[in-house]
């Protein structure tokens, strides 16, 4: 059996119905091949080279969607698909914030429909690019799963960030649930 989108969207509705998120972690289909579809950078998810236009559709596939290994796959009680992920496969669009200091919460939403707060179950990380040295931040959204954070919400998480002591040197970063996530060792901010 070749894989289709079509296919696939039926067996994850049906998998689905309306429960929130389906257990994809415990199902283990065959792998059915690779399907051309393409998560963007910017969080848009082709199929075929077309943007899809349907954001229930999207929604729905992100549901089913899991991290094997160094892979991404669309996965459904009965089938599995391989698919490409440019970078994160969601991204995270907005946040807010609650309290302050240490006693902060943060909580993002993402351009699926997904929102999370930052702590130890759903950490902030980011990565600097090695050439240029921009960062790019992520959270963790579920089970392997990250969203790049977007350029709007990381200048304004930067503005509400502190300087603390980690793992024996000082850091600029963020509190969230209690946990301290290091953006940027201090010596290398520019005042």
């Amino acid at each position: 059996m070749i894989p289709n989108a079509e296919d696939l969207a039926t067996s994850a509705r049906a998998a689905s119905k309306g429960r929130g998120l389906p257990p994809v972690h415990l199902w283990n289909p065959p792998h059915c091949g690779d399907l051309d579809i393409r998560i963007a950078r910017d969080g848009t998810w082709f199929y075929l080279g077309t943007p899809i236009g349907r954001p229930g559709l999207v929604r729905l596939f992100s549901m089913i969607l899991r991290k094997d290994g160094d892979g991404y796959v669309l996965v459904t009680p009965v089938e599995k698909v391989g698919i490409t992920v440019d970078d994160a496969p969601f991204v995270a669009i907005d946040f807010d914030v609650e309290g302050k200091g240490r006693s902060q919460t943060l909580t993002f939403r993402t351009n699926v429909g997904d929102t999370v707060c930052a702590g130890k179950e759903a950490p902030i990380r980011v990565e600097r690019d090695t050439k240029t040295g921009e960062p790019s931040p992520y959270i963790t959204v579920r089970a392997n799963l990250e969203a790049l954070i977007d350029r709007k919400s990381f200048y304004r998480l930067v503005e509400i960030g502190t300087h603390e002591e980690h793992e024996g040197s000082r850091w600029f970063g963020l509190w969230s649930c209690g946990q301290f996530f290091p953006v940027i060792p201090s010596a290398e901010l520019i005042d």
